[in-house]
């Protein structure tokens, strides 16, 4: 059907002029081409001592001599698009020349054409001209081309000018494949219908009417409900805590995935409102010690973000270090701007951080030795996350402790015990082609990253929990705090609707051990905070006061309820004072007990999140940054350059 498509505008084409046809001659064989290197150094855009070192590199890196060149600002995307096309004894196409034929992009598929890093530019008679801005790659991909369209002619285009040319002709369709690339069926962007809406509103109404019918009975029901998911969350916090102080076993001899010559890594950071962290943020990112040509930074920043972009257009950005404005729509999110900004990514390793993050140096080579040592189905590495302002105050230590349970006992400890792996925001790596495969991110949902976890489990693939710290700013004010956990809790909510969709289908994909740990999770975390005050009560009975349930339901079965709550507290304790044995944060041992005081705020921001799952399930709120500044701020890494490596 494309090969017919091709032919039919061949025909069209067949009588007109061929002006970029005269751009493009017969290819040469390998061997008579002049090296690149010494092209550079004849136009003087090159030194021998530059040309030696460039090479050396290019002996360990899976990469090419002009991408080198660049990394390291030898020379200019214009030197080395004149050098390539002397090379190749063609000419070269810039973003001012007559738009390329929108028919012919749409055959290929612009997705296809970002990959390719080809773009079919016009018919010329039975030849079809393709600009093309990595040329020594053009032969292996020419089969491919010559079998949608026949016979091809190559000219040149900078990968710059060939994002901007796609931009100009297919704004639209990357727009529309940003929003809707995962499967409607793993998506909850169906949960914008009305009738979502009225489902839920009219459960809602159905307890309240229960409460007020028959107030004993709804209230034991909604207590033993609360109870039994707070044992369960309980024994799975033990759980975790044993799994992960207990000897791993021996790893298994691996196939390696990536070989001896390491991959381009992309790492995308989205940035939204945020223009105060961007020096901090440049700073922190070139501290990073991954080799500068296999380096790949996206910046990515809404169209409309005018003062953040302002912020970055006032930088001096590195060659390896790009700004990815994602169109304008109703829908802002995260997962949106992620999936936009990854079509131009060009690492077969594909990392997010958040704006606020501070990673550290080594921690892509932790990265990428994790996935060459992992197996055939690793598909995601997580890295830790903590605090650099964890002493501001005592919301933030409490934040602080609670993210030390999460990362360092919790999360590892659900690897370990075979469970579905939901995924934190950031410090998060995938191999490119499952994460394409998956169909990237789900642009609605706003906790992405633990649906985008769940995806993972379901077909078939494997997280692994790294021992790499990232740096970020803890949420220390209450109302903000709220807004965020908010939306959060409401995203837990969104995923186990998306994903309890087809429950025997969840159920046949997990397995009845992960399906038990996802209703433990996620509709577990929202019943408990919901209901906690219920759970609250029973501070009654160790106060000496009798509970309003105790004169229904008799001694034993009330003793039986507050010896789970007391457990409950015991374990809560005990499993933070255990995530707190490293040095940086030991001294929030003594801030434990006040954590009674923190999770009430949790139940408010619960409360707002069903509201929202109701009124608006895809509104964002968003989280402001660049209050508190880490140590690694007070040293500025001149012009961004750290040695490689």
């Amino acid at each position: 059907m494309q090969g017919r498509a091709a032919r039919e505008l061949g025909q069209a084409a067949r009588a007109a002029a061929p002006p970029v046809l005269e751009l493009a001659v017969h290819r040469k064989t390998d061997a008579a081409r002049r090296p690149l290197g010494t092209i550079l150094q004849e136009m003087g855009a090159l030194s021998q001592d530059g040309l030696v070192r460039a090479l050396e590199i290019q002996a360990s890196q899976a990469g090419f001599l002009g991408d080198i060149l660049l990394a390291h600002g030898m020379i200019t995307e214009t030197d080395l698009t004149t050098a390539l096309s002397r090379q190749f004894s063609t000419s070269f196409l810039t973003s001012d020349a007559p738009l390329p034929d929108r028919r012919l992009i749409e055959i290929l598929g612009v997705r296809r054409c970002l990959a390719l890093y080809c773009l079919p530019w016009e018919r010329a008679g039975d030849v079809t001209v393709v600009a093309c801005a990595r040329p020594a790659q053009f032969g292996f991909y020419r089969p491919e081309l010559e079998r949608i369209f026949g016979p091809v002619a190559m000219v040149l285009i900078s990968e710059t000018d060939l994002h901007a040319t796609l931009l100009k002709t297919q704004r639209t369709r990357l727009k529309l494949w940003a929003e809707t690339c995962v499967d409607e069926r793993e998506s909850c962007r169906m949960l914008q219908s009305r009738s979502f809406g009225r489902v839920l509103r009219f459960a809602v109404l159905v307890i309240a009417a229960l409460v007020l019918l028959a107030p004993q009975a709804a209230l034991l029901g909604l207590t033993l409900i609360a109870t039994g998911f707070l044992l369960l969350t309980s024994l799975l916090k033990l759980a975790a805590a044993i799994a992960v102080h207990r000897r791993p076993p021996a790893p298994e001899p691996r196939i390696r995935l990536l070989r001896a010559r390491r991959p381009i890594v992309s790492i995308m950071v989205p940035l939204y409102k945020e223009p105060r962290v961007i020096p901090r943020l440049i700073n922190r990112l070139s501290r990073l010690t991954w080799p500068r040509e296999l380096l790949d930074i996206l910046l990515v920043v809404e169209e409309h973000d005018h003062a953040t972009r302002a912020a970055l257009d006032a930088c001096a950005l590195p060659r390896w270090m790009r700004v990815v404005p994602v169109p304008d729509a109703p829908l802002k999110t995260k997962p949106r701007a992620l999936n936009y900004a990854m079509l131009f990514a060009r690492g077969a390793i594909i990392g997010v951080y958040d704006a606020e993050d501070a990673p550290e140096p080594d921690q892509i080579h932790r990265v990428v030795k994790c996935f060459q040592d992992g197996p055939p189905d690793l598909a995601c590495v997580q890295g830790a996350l903590d605090f650099y302002n964890a002493r501001t105050n005592w919301l933030s230590r409490c934040f602080t402790i609670e993210y030390a349970t999460w990362f360092r006992i919790v999360l590892p400890g659900m690897q370990r015990l075979g469970l579905a792996v939901p995924l934190g925001g950031t410090t998060l790596f995938f191999r490119r082609d499952i994460l394409e495969s998956l169909g990237g991110w789900d642009a609605h949902n706003v906790t992405e990253d633990a649906d985008l976890g769940i995806r993972l489990a379901r077909h078939g693939y494997y997280t692994q929990l790294l021992d790499t710290v990232t740096l970020e700013e803890a949420n220390c004010r209450a109302v903000p705090w709220v807004k965020q956990r908010s939306r959060w809790l409401k995203g837990y909510a969104v995923t186990w609707l998306v994903h309890m969709r087809a429950p025997r289908a969840l159920w046949r994909q997990l397995g009845a051990w992960r399906f038990f740990g996802v209703q433990l999770l996620f509709l577990g975390t929202l019943v408990q905070f919901m209901f906690a005050p219920l759970l609250w009560s029973f501070w009654l009975m160790l106060a000496g006061l009798s509970h309003p349930l105790q004169a229904s339901i008799g001694g034993p079965v009330m003793l039986g309820f507050f010896a789970v709550f007391v457990m409950s507290e015991a374990v809560t304790l005990s499993v933070g004072y255990l995530a707190l044995g490293g040095h940086r944060h030991r001294h929030l041992r003594l801030w434990l007990p006040t954590l009674h005081g923190y999770f009430p705020l949790a139940v408010l921001a619960v409360y707002k999140a069903l509201w929202e799952l109701i009124s608006a399930p895809f509104y964002w709120d968003k989280t402001a940054h660049g209050e508190h500044g880490a140590a690694c701020d007070q040293v500025t890494v001149a012009g961004g350059l750290v040695a490689s490596s």
